[in-house]
């Protein structure tokens, strides 16, 4: 990603969204084991997801306890020592299973689906993973690997939630019904859970000191109110309610870009249009602002707002129109926020924000630090 930065405008759409209330008992930071499902290469540079989180983290996880659930959050600090965490060596069905499950209902061969993950907006799973088990990480990190449980304060779950949610493609509208899938997410979470529930340092403190990345709005839906107790990483709180996540435990991850970073010259004299968007038009929840601002803004000169969705062809168009624009709106979507910010500021486009839920990844970071 870019080491250039874009403002971001924010839009307020309606009243402002109450704070969703602290959970009602903290999470306690124990021992766990490690994992051994190593990256065929090693990522030579950490990756900026990667060290957004364990920053965050940091910050977020090492709070003094709390006696009382009613009590306000004591004022977080950072210890001297870094954190430990052990990555769980699972199974191989919730890691490279899914990778291969994916590939495999796509036609693939055996031989061609082998453990190269496809690139997603919510592959902040993978990249997490492969730095945490990067042998050659820096030493700078402020979180530490460890391969033995007993010495662990956090336990990281490997499980690909979110490329799980997508391993079947989209049956057509003339399906036969009566026709299997062939692999389930739901009973792949299912049987997540169970073996975690078999694992002593997850009996130990019911899940507490455990971190989930479900970054797909609906990934470990199945499940969630039996991992609430962890800290889950994801993309926004818009299908959770306050009892299963809220900031005061949980971090918001940025999505993985989809589209080319912009590799020109710093400036506006070549972004000829002044504000772009292209994306669904009708979206459910907070989305149905979208509609307005199609009515509101279509006419406009100098404005490109079109209806799109996903394809290839749709990416390479909205590509040049970030990269020829000098303000990308970004509303809601089904849920408050969507990878377009972030194909925004990869492009240089200053993103204009018309979302009255959004939580920005990081964004209580620098208090807490």
């Amino acid at each position: 990603m870019s080491e250039r930065h874009s403002s971001v405008t924010t839009i307020p759409t309606s009243n402002p969204r109450p704070k969703p209330k602290p959970i009602s008992s903290k999470p306690h930071f124990m021992p766990s084991p490690m994992a051994h499902l190593l990256p065929r290469r090693p990522l030579l540079l950490p990756l900026l997801v990667s060290s957004l989180f364990l920053l965050s983290l940091l910050a977020l996880l090492h709070s003094p306890s709390s006696s009382s659930s009613s009590s306000p959050p004591s004022p977080l600090s950072i210890p001297p020592l870094r954190p430990k965490i052990y990555v769980y060596d699972l199974p191989s069905r919730f890691t490279s299973g899914v990778i291969r499950s994916y590939h495999l209902a796509r036609s693939a061969s055996a031989g061609d689906a082998s453990l190269k993950y496809p690139g997603h907006q919510h592959s902040a799973e993978w990249h997490l993973l492969t730095d945490l088990l990067n042998p050659s990480r820096s030493s700078s990190s402020p979180l530490a690997v460890t391969s033995d449980p007993h010495l662990a304060d956090l336990f990281f779950v490997p499980f690909f939630s979110s490329l799980s949610l997508i391993v079947n493609p989209i049956r057509p509208a003339n399906a036969n019904p009566a026709t299997p899938a062939g692999y389930s997410d739901e009973e792949m979470q299912e049987q997540l859970v169970e073996w975690l529930e078999s694992q002593e340092h997850w009996r130990r403190n019911n899940g507490r000191d455990h971190v989930f990345i479900c970054q797909d709005p609906n990934a470990l839906a199945k499940v969630i109110d039996r991992v609430r107790n962890g800290v889950l990483l994801l993309s926004d709180f818009g299908r959770l309610r306050p009892d299963q996540a809220s900031l005061v435990k949980d971090v918001v991850l940025p999505y993985s870009h989809r589209i080319n970073s912009y590799q020109g010259d710093v400036g506006i004299e070549k972004r000829s249009s002044l504000l772009f968007f292209m994306g669904n038009r009708y979206r459910k929840e907070g989305g149905k602002i979208r509609d307005t601002l199609f009515q509101i803004l279509e006419a406009e000169k100098d404005v490109v707002i079109k209806h799109g969705a996903q394809s290839r062809e749709s990416r390479r168009m909205a590509t040049q129109g970030m990269h020829s624009s000098k303000f990308c709106l970004h509303p809601a979507g089904d849920t408050p926020s969507a990878c377009r910010l972030f194909d925004a500021i990869v492009s240089l486009c200053i993103p204009v924000i018309v979302s009255d839920y959004i939580e920005l990844p990081f964004e209580d970071a620098k208090a807490k630090l």
